[in-house]
């Protein structure tokens, strides 16, 4: 993959673009502690299916607002996002943010930040609903009850996976790769 520094603010970011050129594109976030190739077999399952990738090697300090300045510089006017763990977190805040930027979110190991967590407790009662077509994969570190309660937090269609493993990007890259596609198809 091809790397980039993205200044957002006061910050640089490094971020691989990579794919066929496309206006389908895909924001990948990775969990914080997560390699930066941690989405390797991923992007290449989406490049095969048409889609340009950007992936973030790190989201350490990255908020909902360094994430439009991101796409912005460069020159993605609509995502879709796919993230796990704390990634997965930031999907969520950025989408719910970003109306009308986003086409479709896939996370993985988190729910909506409203919706009531493994322990019944809230992380952040203040995070809008989002308002896109949402897939959210039930793993070994979201129990799917979890995964369903999101669906409150979703206006637009909503779908959950059960896929039994702790890390869908090494794990299960080709069931994550399905679902990002079949959210990216118009169909």
């Amino acid at each position: 993959m091809k790397s980039r520094q993205i200044t957002v603010g006061d910050r640089a970011w490094t971020v691989r673009v990579d794919g066929p050129e496309s206006r389908h594109s895909v924001l990948l976030l990775p969990d914080a502690a997560d390699s930066a190739d941690v989405y390797d077999q991923v992007c290449a399952r989406l490049h095969n299916s048409d889609l340009r990738t950007v992936v973030l090697e790190s989201i350490d300090g990255l908020d909902a607002a360094g994430v439009t300045g991101i796409l912005d510089q460069i020159g993605v006017p609509w995502a879709n996002v796919a993230a796990r763990g704390s990634g997965a977190d930031l999907a969520w805040r950025a989408c719910a943010a970003g109306f009308g930027r986003f086409i479709s979110l896939v996370v993985a190991d988190r729910g909506h930040p409203a919706a009531p967590g493994r322990d019944g407790s809230v992380a952040d009662a203040t995070v809008r609903p989002v308002e896109l077509p949402t897939t959210v994969l039930a793993t070994k570190n979201l129990p799917r009850a979890v995964a369903d309660a999101s669906g409150r937090f979703v206006y637009g269609e909503f779908r959950v996976a059960d896929v039994d493993v702790t890390n869908v990007a090494t794990e299960a890259d080709h069931e994550f790769a399905t679902e990002i596609v079949l959210r990216t198809s118009t169909w």
